[in-house]
């Protein structure tokens, strides 16, 4: 009557691999044939492709940082801030919460707004 729950893990990129082969040889008429080169060459291609796609945050928390900010929004806002918190992508940028010390307020800014302090 009651069915114990099944916690499952997220797919990593084993298993990727493994759904991408396994597509690649039920395709074929011959459900036991070996995998081809050129299917090994296909996946490879696929999760290089992922990998570029999946890139990390460029800065870290507690970071200096300098912003320069939009003419559309405020002019007088660039200056040296530090990161509070990595923030998910927006699209093409990802996002960080930053604050000046002189402030006493935080703002949003995306990564392409953002470049180290020397």
């Amino acid at each position: 009557m009651n069915r114990p729950s099944v916690k499952r893990r997220p797919a990593g990129p084993d298993a990727v691999v493994r759904k991408a082969v396994s597509r690649q040889v039920s395709a074929k008429a011959e459900p036991n044939a070996p995998v081809t080169v050129a299917a090994a060459a296909a996946v490879t291609h696929h999760l290089q492709a992922r990998a570029a796609v999946l890139r990390t945050h460029k800065f870290r928390v507690g970071q200096t940082v300098l912003f320069t900010s939009s003419p559309i929004t405020r002019p007088g806002a660039s200056g040296t801030y530090k990161v509070v918190r990595l923030l998910p992508s927006d699209g093409d940028d990802y996002q960080y919460r930053i604050k000046n010390p002189g402030e006493a307020f935080e703002r949003v800014a995306k990564e392409s707004q953002l470049e180290l302090e020397h």
